[in-house]
């Protein structure tokens, strides 16, 4: 592989952070702001929208200085509530230029399995089904590598197949063989779906120009099932950013750390998936003021896990993997592990267990509904309990999910039941005289129709009384209840318990440092194995792990969790002023970049130094004389393509940067090289679109520099 810089088309209007900047701001003692009465400074405004927390976060635009911050409970029944309260603590909040959105709830829906009813159609090829569908349906419409149709779409096979899921799907993806050469079947079967049906439609060629069909058809599923939560998580932050006056562009952080506007995030939100932690790579870099990190997000529903080198991200080129399965989007290296400050703890088979699954701490809840801390104080054990892992002291309260339909009786009484207020699975059982395994507690809980109350790592901070938030007291007496089914006291169990986190949070690490240094997609049994050597804690003899880079702390839980990680693996901790708003400020201080890659293939007869080429841009096949001409071509097709998708995502000042990467093959065995292939890649980038105020607060008109296509022809 020969990699050479191609050009670099207008740079002027970069302009670098300096590094080592905290982004400080004073305050009065009660954490409000006052903002200067006639504010001359571009304000921004980011946004987090996690598992546990809404932050929000005013900074300056220009010198990305801290303003004023806020933070308040996600509420995810009814996300409105939740960023209002959050946006309400900030003080001065109508003279807003951009608004900047990050949010985990993307891949928490993934890494939990929580999904609408999505259909596919996959076309010329079948599908290994490494990611579930709700319905599925192949077509036998077939194209040749070069896109060219080999046997043409059977329409009235598709409408049948099309018809066949009506009432069964909420989203349809299509998938073709090859359609990044020729995207004329996955079109055709969109048009059908979307007048038979009337339901939104993904094709696959619109996610990714990358090859390899079995990743962009888990890309296609993917992005279909997020699109209801991303429209919810959207329209959510409009209705709020309306009631409190602002009316600033509305920006979504992509999984590569730019950040793209709200209609195109509707269109692919897959892009939204590592939104959060990408976000706080971003913020890290810029506030922590390091070069070589591990960046550590900890937030209540996973754990983030990402590198920064020499002042940049490393990114995936080969496509994020999130919940075990790799995807064709483009995003920050970035791995996300189960394991946060709202992970279930429970005891069974006498032991500790950590889960993934999000759940709601007895302290909030307790604090919220009452009864819940007065059930858990009257109980004496959890002997009675209807089962193993079904606990006593575990509750369940109404999610967003309203939809009963496909729902059983039993779990229509169930959630009737919870309409009063949370209920344990018992008290449910004793109501209704149902036996509790009627009740499908998992769907249930992975449709979206509950959320678990239970014991959680914060609940464990708040037993033991470093964590003084909320009803501490509930904590306390549901923490002793799992203490005494596990056989200990309550201090031996928080201690083994705390450890138990940690090491999860330390396996995590490792098992992240092995895959990005070896580019594996998952561990094999020998790394297992080290890992295994690596947290015993037992024999004659220890075997340690130690980094080479500090850990950057971001996320709320950061300051409990990762000083005891850091000296695990002897390496220093660095936790940046702000941290535990570490993605709203990386939200608001990010770019809107778009990136296009297009494939340049040498003629299969022709060895010569300047071959025969054709060019792909994903619609239609370029053929070329040689491979001069077809790069220059590339490169400008695309160019024009980065750029109208860059001002599509809402971005202005927009400059392009190209990259060549070439193939070239010893054909004959003699050493000399001959030109097989390229990569041709197009970054266009500028910042995003803002209301620009006078020196008095009044608005001024929207003003979008996006250049002339013509430019880039």
């Amino acid at each position: 592989m020969e990699e050479s810089l191609y050009k670099t088309v207008d740079p002027s209007g970069i302009r670098q952070i300096p590094r080592g900047y905290t982004g400080h701001s004073s305050g009065n003692k009660n954490g409000y702001y006052r903002l200067p009465e006639f504010a001359v400074m571009v304000l921004g405004l980011g946004i987090d929208t996690g598992g546990t927390y809404t932050d929000s976060v005013i900074i300056d635009m220009d010198t990305k200085e801290v303003v004023c911050r806020s933070k308040a409970l996600t509420t995810r029944d009814n996300l409105i509530d939740g960023i209002t309260a959050s946006l309400k603590g900030l003080p001065s909040a109508g003279r807003i230029s951009v608004v900047s959105l990050s949010s985990t709830l993307a891949t928490n829906s993934v890494v939990e399995g929580k999904s609408c009813r999505v259909g596919l159609i996959v076309l010329g090829k079948k599908f290994g089904h490494t990611v579930k569908a709700a319905r599925y349906a192949y077509l036998d419409a077939e194209l040749d590598l070069k896109g060219r149709i080999v046997r043409k779409l059977d329409e009235e096979e598709a409408e049948k197949a099309i018809i066949s899921m009506k009432g069964g799907i909420d989203v349809l993806a299509v998938a073709g063989y090859m359609s990044v050469r020729n995207p004329c079947h996955e079109e055709a079967v969109r048009s059908l779906a979307e007048r038979l049906l009337g339901i939104p439609v993904v094709c696959a060629h619109d996610l990714t120009s990358r090859l390899g069909f079995e990743q962009r058809t888990n890309t296609a599923i993917i992005n279909a099932g997020l699109i209801p939560t991303i429209i919810e998580l959207i329209d959510a932050v409009k209705k709020a950013l309306e009631n409190l006056g602002i009316e600033a562009p509305l920006m979504i952080v992509k999984g590569d750390g730019s950040i793209m506007n709200s209609a195109t995030a509707v269109k692919r939100p897959i892009e939204t998936i590592m939104s959060g932690p990408a976000s706080s790579l971003t913020g890290a870099m810029i506030y922590a003021g390091i070069g070589d990190a591990l960046i550590a997000d900890i937030g209540g529903t996973t754990t983030d896990l990402g590198i920064i080198r020499g002042g940049f991200v490393r990114t995936l080129d080969s496509g994020s993997v999130v919940g075990g399965h790799r995807t064709r989007v483009r995003a920050a290296d970035v791995s996300t592990y189960g394991i946060g400050g709202d992970s279930r703890i429970s005891v069974e088979k006498g032991g500790i267990a950590l889960s993934a699954i999000r759940i709601i701490p007895i302290c909030i809840a307790a604090s919220k509904w009452p009864c819940i801390g007065e059930r858990i104080k009257s109980l004496k054990s959890l002997d009675s309990s209807p089962s193993d892992t079904v606990s006593d002291c575990e509750f369940y309260t109404l999610a967003s999910n309203d939809n009963y339909s496909y729902l059983t009786e039993y779990d229509r009484r169930f959630l009737g039941i919870l309409r009063e207020r949370p209920f344990s699975v018992r008290e449910i059982s004793e109501i209704t005289g149902i036996p509790f395994e009627r009740f499908c507690l998992k769907d249930l809980e992975s449709g979206g129709y509950v959320t678990r109350i239970g014991v959680t790592p914060t609940d464990l901070l708040a037993a033991e009384g470093t964590y003084r938030e909320y009803d501490t007291g509930a904590s306390a007496a549901a923490v002793s209840l799992l203490a005494r089914k596990a056989g200990m006291d309550t201090d031996n169990f928080i201690r083994m318990a705390k450890k138990a986190v940690a090491r999860k949070i330390c396996t995590c690490i490792m098992d992240h440092m092995i895959r990005s240094e070896s580019g594996k997609d998952q561990i094999d049994e020998r790394d297992r194995l080290i890992i295994d050597e690596v947290l015993r804690d037992s024999g004659d003899y220890d075997i340690a792990m130690r980094l080479k880079m500090p850990i950057v702390g971001i996320g709320a839980p950061a300051g409990a969790w990762l000083p005891g990680v850091a000296d695990f693996f002897g390496t220093e901790l660095i936790l940046p002023g702000n941290y535990d708003v570490g993605n709203a400020i990386g939200a608001i201080s990010s770019s809107v970049t778009e990136i296009v890659e297009l494939p340049v293939r040498a003629s299969f007869r022709d060895f010569s130094e300047n071959p025969e080429c054709v060019v792909y841009n994903g619609k239609d096949v370029f053929e070329f004389p040689d491979k001069d001409e077809a790069l220059e071509f590339a490169v400008g097709e695309a160019s024009k393509i980065a750029a109208a998708r860059a001002a599509e995502s809402g971005a202005q000042d927009i400059t392009i940067e190209h990259k060549i990467t070439e193939t070239c093959v010893d054909v004959e065995g003699k050493g000399k090289k001959i030109f097989r292939g390229a990569a041709v890649i197009a970054r266009a980038s500028g910042k995003p679109v803002m209301k620009r105020f006078s020196r008095r607060g009044f608005p001024l008109k929207l003003k979008t520099c996006a250049p002339s296509l013509r430019e880039y022809a």
